[in-house]
This record gives C-alpha cells, sequence and structure tokens, in this order.
C-alpha cells in the first residue's frame, strides 16, 4: 500500500511540475520581456508559490528545467528520426531551438548555465553518429570520437548564443552549426572518404 501511495505521490508532483513548466512558457510566449516571478507562474499553474519552489526551485532553476524540457522534445525528435546521421543530429537541434524562439531565447539569456544546454541529449548522440561513422570507415582509426564530437557541440554553442543576441538569423545559426560539423568531419576523414566529406566544404556559401 505504501508503495501505491508513494508512486501516486510522484505522479501528482510530476502532474503539479509540468503545470509549473507549462505555465512558465505561456507567460514568455505572452510577454517575451516580462519578469518571471514565482508568484506569477504559481497564479498562472495554480498552485501555491511554495510549491513552484519545492518541485523546481529559485528562477535560475527554473531556466534549468526549460533547458532540460528542451533536451527531452529533441530526445522525442530525435527517436522518431531514427537519427544516426550527424547532420540530421545537428539540423534537429537547431530546429528545435528556432522552433519556440521566445522561450528558448528567453531561457538562454538568463540561465547561468546556459553554455551547458547542449551536453545532454545532441552530445550523446553526435558520440554515437561519430562513433558510428568511424566503424563504417568514414573517419579514421585514430580519431577520439567523442572529442571530436564535443568539439562540434562547443561551436553549435557558440552559434546559438549568436542566434539568441540576434547577430545571426536561423539559417546562419544552422549554416554556422553545420559548418563546425563538417568542418570536424573533413578532418578527420578517411582517406578513402576525403573527397566525399570535403564536398560539402567546397560547395558551401559564406555562413
Amino acid at each position: 500500500m505504501q508503495t501505491v501511495e508513494g508512486g501516486l505521490r510522484e505522479q501528482h508532483k510530476a502532474r503539479r511540475r509540468r503545470r509549473i513548466l507549462d505555465a512558465t512558457r505561456e507567460l514568455l510566449r505572452e510577454d517575451p520581456e516580462s519578469v518571471i516571478s514565482t508568484e506569477r507562474i504559481a497564479e498562472r499553474a495554480e498552485v501555491a508559490p511554495a510549491t513552484v519552489y519545492n518541485l523546481i526551485g529559485p528562477r535560475d532553476k527554473i531556466w534549468e528545467a526549460l533547458a532540460a524540457g528542451f533536451m527531452d522534445d529533441l530526445d522525442d525528435r530525435l527517436a522518431a528520426l531514427e537519427a544516426g546521421d550527424p547532420r540530421e543530429v545537428v539540423r534537429a537541434t537547431v530546429q528545435l531551438f528556432v522552433d519556440d524562439p521566445v522561450v528558448s531565447r528567453r531561457m538562454v539569456r538568463e540561465w547561468e548555465e546556459s553554455g551547458l544546454v547542449l551536453d545532454r541529449s545532441p552530445l550523446i548522440q553526435l558520440r554515437r553518429a561519430m562513433a558510428d561513422a568511424q566503424t563504417r570507415g568514414l573517419l579514421r582509426a585514430d580519431i577520439h570520437t567523442d572529442a571530436l564530437a564535443a568539439v562540434v557541440g562547443t561551436s553549435c554553442v557558440g552559434a546559438l548564443h549568436q542566434w539568441v543576441a540576434a547577430l545571426i538569423d536561423e539559417d546562419r545559426f544552422l549554416a554556422r552549426a553545420l559548418l563546425a560539423l563538417d568542418v570536424a568531419l573533413a578532418a578527420a576523414a578517411a582517406d578513402s572518404h576525403r573527397d566525399q566529406l570535403l564536398a560539402p566544404l567546397r560547395t558551401r556559401g559564406t555562413a
């Protein structure tokens, strides 16, 4: 009986947590530059302010929770795509943020640790995709594919912050993220696949 009650209690907490995050997203979309206070979120979510603090935490934890929500969505998108191609991983990641620009821009600007935003789902998927490319002989055997994926991830974070700051539009956001990937793949290409992996760079315009 205690196990059942504990399970129900966790389900109720999870539902209230989702309501809190949904309320935060709604408030941001209604007024992108508004002050997001615990009291406003609680009122919209129909919970007590203390519940917001207990289930999510202070304001920086709210941004962190929104970032985790983006990565959950990305996991679902990549699973639906059955993405094993690193280019598809990068495309899906960029599209995720540009599909919800108000929330993603505010989250990146406000969250102190937003440099970590891609450290979960896309980086894990990129590592797998790079390792698979190495197994298939596209990349040299001496390449450390995790390090290669980390370099691409860092470049994508930089492009994300440029887009958030409105220094580039969404097309250039994608172009710069793909450029980082193409440069990394070309640099690590096995001799027999060098021309294939250099081709995107030879045909690319300015990013």
